[in-house]
């Protein structure tokens, strides 16, 4: 995923008139990549992550009591 900033970077550059390959080259990112985001109207939004416990937590309470 890119950033917002490289988001906006790939629609200024591609709107002065530098080619897919180019913006690629110079942002260092696939040129699929740039043609993806060319094609969106806004820039990439982060996803939140869902925390998940730890495969240890149904053992805390035995593992407690051992100790």
């Amino acid at each position: 995923m890119i950033t917002r900033g490289e988001f906006f970077m790939i629609k200024e550059l591609y709107r002065k008139g530098m080619s897919i390959s180019d913006i690629a080259r110079q942002l260092g990112i696939d040129r699929k990549t740039v043609r993806k985001y060319l094609g969106e109207n806004s820039p990439p939004l982060k996803k939140k992550r869902t925390s998940r416990g730890s495969k240890l937590d149904r053992y805390k309470d035995y593992l407690h009591k051992r100790m």
